[in-house]
């Protein structure tokens, strides 16, 4: 309770005069870079992200299979350093075949991420902080706004995190309704993960490191992640995003 009341008194602070900035105008794509695997950076392979009813959206009904096309649409117009971003998803259809198991009603907003210009022609995950967003499969807990870390190291509760993945405390979201989710970024010290107004997981110390790390990023090892792109990802299961908004902290 005492932490939470701080970040509130900091949030508050930080966002005084303050105004949303959408980042997606739920018309049409401006701002935003596609990198799918194994395609070149602008290549929206089959009409995966696309625009529908207002939502940007992860589609895959051009597809017959999935074929390892990992992808990301990226905001483009500017990194970011310190901010508060909140979006709404949900899950819709159903799971591509092909698609890794795991990948069932799975996908992720990518913070400080890697510039796409830099991603190698068949590299899967930009090098990223990854709030990982799950829906719940109707067999038990499922949390989501989880953390995972392509190409980063992150310390929790002062340790490494020790796996790729570390569930955050949230409740399961069974049902394909939208949730709204949080992120309060400031730089490479800390951040928060939010759901539903509930702040259910933070981390500090973002660096390079860890495991999938790209060729072209080996040299940077230890460095710190102060700032960079934001992205979303299409793993094999149709997914959709709106109130895709940002302030800037100071």
């Amino acid at each position: 309770m005492l932490f939470n009341f701080f970040l509130f008194l900091n949030l508050l602070i930080s966002q005084e005069n303050t105004k949303w900035i959408h980042l997606f105008n739920g018309q049409n794509l401006d701002g935003w870079e596609i990198k799918i695997r194994n395609h070149k950076l602008g290549d929206n392979y089959r009409n995966t992200f696309k625009v529908n009813d207002g939502s940007l959206k992860v589609s895959y009904e051009n597809y017959e299979s999935f074929d390892d096309k990992f992808g990301h649409i990226f905001y483009t117009k500017k990194k970011f350093k310190n901010y508060h971003l909140s979006l709404e998803y949900k899950f819709s259809g159903k799971h591509l075949e092909g698609a890794p198991g795991w990948s069932i009603k799975n996908s992720g907003i990518m913070l400080h991420c890697q510039d796409p210009y830099t991603m190698l022609i068949d590299q899967e995950f930009p090098v990223s902080a990854e709030m990982q967003l799950l829906g719940g499969l109707g067999n038990g807990e499922r949390s989501t706004a989880n953390i995972c870390t392509p190409g980063t190291d992150v310390d929790i509760d002062g340790q490494i995190a020790k796996y790729h993945c570390i569930n955050s405390n949230s409740l399961t979201y069974n049902e394909d309704d939208w949730v709204n989710v949080e992120v309060i970024v400031f730089s490479d010290s800390i951040i928060h993960h939010i759901v539903e107004n509930d702040t259910v997981l933070s981390y500090t110390n973002i660096r390079v490191g860890g495991g999938e790390i790209p060729d072209n990023y080996v040299n940077k090892i230890g460095e710190r992640l102060s700032d960079g792109f934001i992205s979303l990802q299409s793993e094999g299961h149709p997914v959709e995003f709106r109130e895709i908004k940002i302030k800037e902290l100071k």
